[in-house]
């Protein structure tokens, strides 16, 4: 019978159980127990891929038969992953709608199991020029600082600016902190002339664009329709 390594060799890693793909990448076990059921222990104790790729790299340290150095390699290969999602193509080519900004940007965020505030900066056709994390907190918030936000906005000549954040519970119906902040954001982006195009909350599989339901903030009206992104 094929070893694992050997038959994704010869007929790809899709023939692979998830517990032997786990175990190629730990490469080794431990005293007692072979790399094959430390990965069954683990993705049975850990609750699957889903949950491992949740966790921070001391998390995964923490778990029996890990270690510092396994749980680097797993954390690698989580983030390997998500940007194998965006090809090249697709980040040079503009957003056109608030999907888009979901598939490419927004996916990633669904497995941090803390609340993270990327800020995109993009220029007048809507082209992604840089993608910044600015700010991270616990499982229920995330203080961002818009003097920072718009620092880095300043910083990269940006035309206008795209928010994604998540909400580790799943749920990405915005909090009233989440509208409150977006107002800040959209008032500050009017006083130096710099389009605010939307701001998505990501969930667990789905997520939430304020401006397409309907939740822009009041002072957003002062803004023209060419501020949105394109439909």
């Amino acid at each position: 019978m094929d070893l694992p390594r050997e038959r994704l060799s010869r007929l790809g890693p899709t023939t692979l159980s998830d517990a032997e793909l786990l175990a190629l990448i730990l490469g080794t076990g431990r005293a007692g127990e072979d790399v094959g059921s430390l990965a069954i222990r683990i993705l049975t104790d850990s609750g699957g891929f889903w949950a491992l790729a949740r966790m921070s790299v001391t998390e995964l340290a923490r778990i029996a038969g890990i270690g510092p150095a396994k749980a680097a390699r797993l954390a690698a290969a989580f983030e390997l992953g998500s940007r194998s999602l965006v090809s090249p193509d697709l980040g040079a080519a503009p957003l056109s709608n608030s999907e888009a900004v979901f598939l490419r940007y927004g996916r990633k965020l669904m497995a941090s199991q803390i609340e993270r505030f990327i800020v995109l900066c993009v220029d007048a056709k809507n082209r992604v020029r840089a993608e910044r994390e600015v700010a991270r907190g616990g499982r229920t918030s995330c203080q961002v600082d818009p003097a920072e936000v718009f620092r880095l906005l300043v910083s990269e000549s940006a035309s206008g600016a795209i928010f994604v954040h998540n909400h580790p519970s799943g749920d990405p119906d915005p909090s009233r902190q989440d509208l409150e902040l977006t107002q800040r954001l959209i008032s500050a982006g009017l006083l130096l002339d710099i389009r605010i195009l939307d701001h998505l909350i990501v969930g667990s599989g789905r997520y939430t664009s304020l401006r397409d339901a309907g939740l822009w903030p009041s002072s957003a009206a002062k803004s023209s329709s060419s501020t949105a992104l394109p439909s």
